[in-house]
Order: structure tokens, then sequence, then C-alpha cells
């Protein structure tokens, strides 16, 4: 059971599973588990791609299995070889390594023999139409299909078109090679199917060899019958690619039982987008700063930001398998980050908007220069094998402007004119004095100190309602801060206008130039995620020193809306 309530570690039983339990009981496949996770090295993953790996690649493991990633670079367009490596690196990150990688270009000859075996058996011929008169033949649902005028070609013209296709003697967009099915067909993916289009565009892998590329229902099944995968788990939207799946295969002369599809709900989150498109717009724009800004949905940009591995793997776990699409909240996910981090984060203490606090009874040597002082302090009470660290103390000290108010409201229970709070790990402190601008804004607080409250000690035995932290003027370190608000606006961005732009949040990032850390903070590594005390969690930048990013806030926003009543 996790801190927040949440049992993310119960093993899951769905209908997923349930199906490979039955394959494995009834010897389909000779007990064999094997699954692929396929992408299209176009883009960057994102949180949505995550729950498909784990989901590919746990149940593999529980079935002592395999799971290969096989891209599917079938649109040179688009594509290129530097998304495969960070696509590689992603996975890794994420925890996983597959047990083979592949990509449908590898099977480029193959894929091109069976097509001419269905072009033999009368099953697909080439068409001249183009793209539009295509869509439009193919009818609409309750609307009937029209047979292509070149439907009735023979074999012989077929595969002589086909293969000089192959050849690149036609230019691009004059022909096609489609599959014959049925233009009547209830199920529109099944009316005639393009196989084949022209492309003179150079693949990243290939070069200039190829002059026609597969679809992606052509590729995509063969693909996986060639390596021997048992299930092709695959999120919703390809429910009505199922059948042409299964016909697809059903026409080829394979020497073991073929693959079938199942389909899964896509992971949606509140107040994200996660379409490569929108995604790709935001970068292009400069609404972001790359695709590894840490306001972005994509595995890189969530490393960035601090988001634990470990956490978006259990969240995935927890949030399971569904037949039905539906969107969960941010919030949830976020509380898996902070229980994780929680657990590992050391802590450290940091001044994002600094304000000056002067103890003016602090005692100094015989030359007049103020005393120093050590504070030791925990590093993570939740582990208690990281031990603890020494923090200067002086009679100079930064403190938050938020922990200090002239005409404190109700319930404000910090430093005020004549109050008393903790120093966290230090002593009582009482405002005697402040030093105001000539706008009247606080620079300085004055305060007394009482030397027998070191540490947590009060001899008279009062209490006060609030700790402070700070950080020691003397050997303070300058760093700055970026602090992170939802991207969007709404729980679902381009709900109301179809664009989710519209929903932008233009404050979603604040940049705090002139914070102050304690000095143990130079020597966090890139990445690493700390815990400043009070403010949240803080991910040190990969590249600028001194840089952290907030990770995410010490609140649980997830048990604030489950107590409000409800939220999935």
């Amino acid at each position: 059971m996790t801190e927040n309530g949440l049992d993310a570690e119960k093993p899951r039983s769905d209908y997923i599973r349930d199906l490979l339990l039955a394959d494995a009981a009834s010897g389909r496949f000779h007990s064999r588990v094997q699954t692929r996770f396929p992408p299209e090295p176009n883009g960057f993953l994102h949180i949505g791609h995550a729950k498909a790996i784990c989901l590919d690649f746990a149940v593999a493991a529980e079935n002592q299995g395999s799971c290969n990633l096989r891209f599917d670079d079938t649109n040179p367009s688009t594509e290129d070889h530097s998304y495969v490596d960070a696509i590689i690196e992603d996975l890794a990150w994420l925890g996983f390594v597959p047990d083979a990688i592949h990509h449908s270009s590898d099977y480029f000859d193959q894929l091109c023999t069976w097509a001419e075996l269905l072009i033999s058996k009368g099953l697909a011929y080439v068409d001249d139409q183009n793209a539009e008169d295509i869509a439009e033949q193919r009818g609409g649902f309750g609307r009937p299909g029209t047979e292509s005028p070149f439907r009735g070609r023979s074999t012989e013209e077929n595969l002589d078109l086909f293969q000089r296709m192959r050849q690149g003697e036609f230019t691009v967009g004059s022909k096609v090679l489609r599959a014959k099915i049925d233009m009547q067909h209830e199920n529109m993916q099944m009316r005639d199917p393009v196989m084949y289009r022209i492309r003179d565009e150079r693949h990243h892998r290939t070069g200039e060899l190829w002059k026609i590329y597969p679809t992606y229902d052509w590729a995509h099944g063969q693909s996986d019958a060639i390596e021997g995968v048992t299930h092709s788990l695959c999120t919703l939207e390809f429910s009505d690619n199922r059948a042409l799946y299964d016909w697809y295969l059903a026409q080829l002369p394979l020497d073991s039982p073929p693959p079938y599809q199942t389909e899964f709900a896509r992971l949606e989150l509140t107040y994200t987008v996660t379409s490569k498109r929108q995604l790709k717009k935001l970068v292009d724009a400069g609404v972001v700063d790359g695709w590894d800004d840490p306001r972005l949905p994509t595995l890189r940009a969530l490393r960035r930001r601090g988001y634990p591995a470990t956490a978006i793997r259990e969240f995935c776990s927890f949030i399971g398998v569904a037949r039905t699409n539906a969107r969960h909240d941010i919030e949830l996910l976020e509380s898996f980050v902070r229980t994780e981090l929680n657990a590992s984060s050391s802590r450290r203490m940091a001044v994002l908007d600094p304000l000056k606090l002067v103890i003016t009874n602090w005692p100094t040597d015989g030359a007049g220069q103020p005393i120093r002082d050590v504070r030791t302090l925990v590093n993570n009470p939740e582990n208690e094998s990281e031990g603890s660290r020494e923090v200067s103390f002086s009679g100079e000290l930064w403190i938050e402007h938020d922990d200090f108010k002239m005409a404190p409201p109700p319930k404000y229970f910090r430093l005020a004119p004549g109050r008393e709070v903790r120093l966290r790990g230090g002593y009582l402190v009482t405002c005697t004095d402040v030093i105001c601008d000539e706008d009247g804004a606080p620079i300085e607080v004055q305060c007394v100190y009482d030397p027998e409250t070191a540490g947590g000690a009060a001899p008279d035995g009062r209490k006060v309602k609030a700790t402070i932290h700070w950080v020691d003027a003397a050997n303070a370190v300058d760093g700055s801060v970026a602090l992170y608000e939802r991207l969007f606006k709404t729980e679902l961005p381009g709900d109301e206008t179809g664009d989710p732009v519209d929903d932008l949040n233009e404050e979603s990032r604040q940049i705090l130039q002139d914070c102050k850390f304690e000095p143990a903070l130079k020597d966090v590594e890139p990445g690493q995620v700390v815990q400043f005390e009070r403010l949240g969690y803080f991910a040190a930048d990969t590249d600028r020193e001194l840089l952290f990013h907030r990770t995410v806030g010490l609140r649980d926003e997830w048990a604030r809306l489950q107590k409000q009543g409800g939220r999935s």
C-alpha cells in the first residue's frame, strides 16, 4: 500500500491477461507469449505511450515470454533516425529493455513478395485513381462504395504495373496498390484498402532503394507474423483495423498460427494533450522550448522535470486495462510521483523569494565578527541511511517573503512584528523591528533569538505555531528556479473550440532568478531530485548549473480531490 492509499503492487487481473491465460491453457501458440511495442519514429514518446509500453512488457514477463521493439518506419517523409535513438533511450529510462529491436523496413522485400502473391490470387490490383477519387468512391457509413474502374485488371497487368511501381517508373500519386475485398463492407477499412503508395523520398535506413512504401495496415500484421508475435496489443482507435489485420494474415502461407489483435483504452490525462500533431504545433510555434520542455507530457520532458520512471510505471499499473476510453486526473499521476520522491529525495533548504532576517542579539567574537554556528539537519527522514548534514547558521539569514507579514491576516501563524516563530533546526526568534523601502515594502526583518531554544528545545515549554526555513546569508549559493503550472487552463484542452491552443495557460512557467540555496545544492547531480523543505520537489537541470525545475509541490492534490467527493 502506498503512502497515499493507492495499492500499486496488487497483482492485476484484466481481460487481456485472461486472454493470455486462456491461450496458454489451450496450447495456442504452443503456450508461448510474444508481444511488441511498435512506435513510428516520427516523434518522441509521451505519457500515453508509457501505458502501452508497460502493458506490452508486463504481460510478456508475467508469461515468461518476450517483448520486441519494432519501428513502424513506413513513411519516410516524417521519420528520422534521431527519433529511433530517442525512443530507444526513453524506453531504457522507463526501465525496459526489448528482447530484440526490429524495423518494418527489415521486411520490405518479404512484404512485396506477399503483395505479389495477393495479386496472383486476384486479391489485389493497381489503381490509377488519385487519393481524392478513391476516398469518394469508398462511400461512408450507411453510404455504399463504388468499385474502381481499374478493379477488373488482369493478374498479369497488375503484376507488371506493381513491379514497375517498385522500379520507380511512375510519378508520385499516379498509382497505388489496393487489396480487393468488398466495396460494400460495413467496415470502411475493408473497402479495398490501399496497400502501397509511391513515394519519391529518402528513407532514413534504406536510402533511395525503395520507390514504394507499404501502408500501416499492410506492414503491421505481416511484421508481427514474421517476428513470431503472438498477441498484438493496440489502443482502441485500431479496433476497426482488426478485421483487415486478420484478413491479410488469412491470405498468407504462414508457418505458424497467425497473431491476433486485442485493443485496450489509451491513456488520457486532464489538462494534457498527447497528440503528436498538437505537440509539434506547440514546439514549432515556440510556445514551449522544445520536446523536452518540462511542461510537455513527453517522456524526455517528464524526465527533465524530475518524474521518476518508477512512479510512471506504478501509475500505469494502477489505472489498469479497460475496454473503454477514460480520462484520468493528472493529480493521480502526480500523487504517485510525490509518493516516490518523498521516499527517495534528500532534503535541502532553498529560499525562492529572499528577504533578509537579521538577529540583532547574535553573539560576536572579540573582534566584533559574528560567531559561526552549525546546525545538524536530517537528509531524509524517510531513509535513515542517508544520515545528516551540517548547515551553517549566523546572525544574517535569508527567509521567504511569504513567511513575513507586516499586518498578518487571520490564521497566519508565521513571522510578523512582535511574533515568535522557530527557524527550522535552529532557534526561536521574535520580530522586533522591520526596515522598509520607500514604498513601504519590507527589505529587512530584525529579530532577537533565544539561545536556550536550539534545535527544538524550549526550557519553559513554550510552543509556537510555525516553523520556517532559511539559508545562511554568509555562504548562500545563488541560483534560479522554474515554477510550473498547467500548460492548459482547462481539464479538456480544446473541448469547446476544437483547438487546444485556445486553452493555453500563458502563465504556465515562472522563472525566479535570485534564489538563495544552501551550499549542499552545488553538489546535486544533473537530473537529481531534491525536496526543498516546505516548498516541493525540484529537479536539477541536466544542462544548466544551479537551475532547478519544480517537479511537484508537497500538497497532495489527489487526496484533496478524493475528500471533496469524487474524481476518478
